[in-house]
């Protein structure tokens, strides 16, 4: 009886682990990146304490801020212990304003997805993807197409999930500038631009809390408990340090990981808007869909490496 109730847990746990990892495997290369630039202080200060950082302060603060901001009437310790708490007013409360934190949170992820595929560069793994990134200049349409949708049908439903979704285009926006700025920095540091190790490890840290947006808004597909997604979400951050200062060079070989990724943030942004919408999703199908399309693209890379391997 244990098992059967500790289940599902266990499944949302491993669910916002393997997402956390995939998501953050760019993060981990220019983490990599970076520290083969700094002295032997700051690379182990940043390893340790940037742990810390990174699970408590960013990857704990932020989704309890979320959950807390978007269901008015609880305090912080309620929004904390949501999902565990034993009253009704507490999750009743959840409940009337899920809606409203999926609609902008799956709208983000989309957002997040259709930009990958529209614009940015990537290994080709499904036809048609290269037709589309041919086409680029028209994200822009689909996005404000999706976004006058979306708000439209939101406007029907429950006014608030409209403005949700127009907190998550603009918080994609936001978030996608910084990105932007922290490469066009990261591509100066490494042609020899003088930073010193405080700087690099301030630049590092501002780096993954850009990126740890993504992986915090996505847990939520899994979970509104901060507690669980800080425990999946923080075994994540560590696999991916040990990947930063191991085994980065070969995750970079399986190509197709990228694409695994996004692939996932777009079917969890689907999974909120259906759920924002109404639409009753079993808690197991977020966690089941990762590991499917994940498993997908990674055997994809493997096939390629070993065809690679066969040519040479």
């Amino acid at each position: 009886m244990a098992l059967v109730t500790f289940a599902p847990l266990v499944l949302t746990v491993l669910g916002l682990t393997v997402f956390e990892v995939i998501n953050s495997v760019d993060n981990a290369v220019i983490n990599a990146e970076v520290l083969g630039k700094m002295s032997a202080w700051a690379r182990k200060w940043f390893l340790v304490w940037g742990i810390f950082l990174a699970v408590f302060v960013v990857r704990g603060v932020l989704p309890w801020l979320i959950l807390w901001g978007s269901v008015p009437g609880i305090g912080p310790w309620e929004a904390f212990m949501a999902s565990f708490s034993s009253d009704p007013r507490v999750a009743l409360a959840v409940e009337t304003s899920k809606p409203v934190l999926l609609c902008g949170a799956g709208l983000f992820l989309v957002y997040l997805f259709l930009h990958w595929l529209f614009l940015e560069q990537k290994e080709f793994g499904l036809v048609g993807e290269k037709f589309i990134a041919k086409h680029g200049v028209w994200f822009y349409t689909a996005a404000s197409v999706l976004l006058a949708v979306v708000v439209w049908i939101a406007i029907h439903v429950n006014p608030m999930m409209a403005m949700g979704a127009m907190v998550g285009s603009t918080a994609f926006f936001l978030t996608h500038g910084f990105k932007e700025n922290a490469e066009r920095a990261e591509e100066k540091m490494l042609e020899g631009g003088v930073m010193s190790d405080w700087s690099k490890i301030l630049y590092l840290e501002a780096i993954d809390a850009c990126f740890s947006v993504d992986g915090v808004l996505g847990a939520f597909a899994f979970t509104t408990s901060v507690p669980l997604i800080l425990i999946g979400n923080g075994i994540g951050v560590w696999v991916v340090r040990k990947l930063t200062v191991s085994n980065v060079d070969k995750i970079k070989k399986y190509v197709f990981l990228k694409n695994g990724a996004m692939y996932s943030i777009f079917a969890l942004g689907v999974v909120m808007l259906l759920e924002a919408f109404g639409a009753h999703i079993p808690s197991w199908v977020s966690p089941v869909a990762t590991f499917v399309v994940i498993g997908f693209f990674l055997f994809k890379s493997v096939v390629h490496l070993k065809c690679k391997d066969v040519q040479v």
